[in-house]
């Protein structure tokens, strides 16, 4: 990748290969790199989306075509050309990306998320002590939410970067794409990937079990057949970690209870009660003094008083379970924004528009 335009010299350049605006990506410290119609290359920094460098124009239809085509493999263009979108995680000697490649109505634009090399150890990332407990069970379901682009990918890897290196067992991934590429270390570690090696979730998800596996990560929970059967798993002496779409963990319980048909959620709120260890749900909020973004987290372990509210459907009362369970290594999403904010990490503004309870942060000075 050697003489590649840095910003201040590409204004004039509309480059052959989509490597070149990753290049730049990786280096500016980007997140996600979009190529589309009518637009110019932007990337998105720090949590803002913004052209890659000033005055660059944006592609023509033939351009975007031509990028597409420049490292697309053989497979991903046939999906392209029948489907209309494909999804995959494209490697190249910078890394790896989650690429998204879409035909929409002016020509075919492309997305890609920056996938970090290596996986991050909970240490280097900085998570609380506390969650290591949620790695040490021998079963169970252990839940990180968020939106997107909030880290669950980078947190969930880690977690299971934590089992990898201090147990002994084997660990199945089922993820779309993957990510993170992982090194067997104290345990053997098996990575499928959705539409690649296996049809889907629930396919996938139902083959594990039959792989005798002792830890199994779910890339997403995405319905009701997936759902059902990490439960079910999580039950019959196996640790569950997934993700969901979820902000909280008293919405995320919402969440997986109501994808169950009415007449079963009685007998799902029992068994999501005994199995669920924790739930981490996490924001990424842009820093103060624009230099990146910090992690802003909610922690919900199951303790008895946990259990009783998922078993009598009154997961409204979570919030406050949370905040008197500090000494269990709970914590609330709004206490963690809150910290950030006293320390003077991140601004008023930022904290109040993710915050639950806005008027806390109104009377608040940092």
């Amino acid at each position: 990748m050697a003489d590649i335009p840095t910003p201040q010299t590409a204004e004039s350049q509309a480059f052959d290969h989509v490597d070149h605006y990753l290049q730049m990506g990786v280096d500016s410290e980007a997140s996600d790199i979009h190529l589309g119609v009518g637009a110019p290359p932007t990337w998105r920094r720090f949590g803002a989306l913004e052209p890659m460098w000033q005055e660059a124009q944006p592609f023509s239809a033939a351009q975007t075509e031509t990028l597409a085509l420049s490292f697309l493999p053989e497979p991903q263009k046939a999906t392209l050309h029948e489907r209309g979108d494909v999804d995959f995680a494209y490697a190249n000697a910078l890394g790896r990306f989650r690429a998204s490649v879409v035909r929409q109505r002016l020509g075919i634009d492309m997305v890609f998320r920056v996938i970090k090399r290596g996986v991050r150890t909970m240490d280097e990332l900085g998570l609380p002590e506390s969650l290591k407990l949620l790695t040490q069970y021998q079963n169970g379901l252990v839940l990180v939410t968020g939106s997107m682009s909030s880290g669950k990918s980078t947190t969930l890897a880690a977690l299971v970067e934590e089992i990898n290196i201090h147990r002994h067992d084997h660990i199945i991934t089922l993820e779309d794409p993957i990510e993170y590429v992982m090194t067997s270390k104290g345990c053997h570690v098996t990575q499928r990937e959705v539409h690649t090696h296996t049809r889907s979730f629930g396919a996938a998800l139902r083959g594990a079990l039959r792989e005798d596996p002792d830890v199994i990560m779910v890339g997403e929970m995405r319905d009701l057949e997936t759902i059902q059967l990490a439960i079910t798993a999580s039950e019959t002496g196996h640790l569950v970690l997934g993700t969901l779409h979820t902000g909280t963990a008293a919405r995320t319980l919402d969440r997986v209870l109501d994808v169950f048909p009415v007449d079963q959620r009685e007998q799902i709120r029992v068994m999501v009660s005994e199995s669920l260890r924790g739930i981490v749900s996490q924001q990424l909020v842009p820093r103060k003094d624009g230099k990146g973004r910090a992690l802003a987290m909610e922690i919900l372990t199951n303790t008895p008083a946990v259990g009783n509210v998922i078993r009598e459907a009154k997961t409204f009362m979570l919030p406050g379970i949370i905040q008197t369970g500090r000494k269990n290594g709970m914590r609330l999403m709004d206490d963690s924004l809150l910290d950030l904010f006293q320390k003077g990490i991140i601004s008023q503004e930022e904290a109040v528009a993710r915050a639950e309870q806005k008027n806390l942060f109104k009377t608040q000075k940092n």
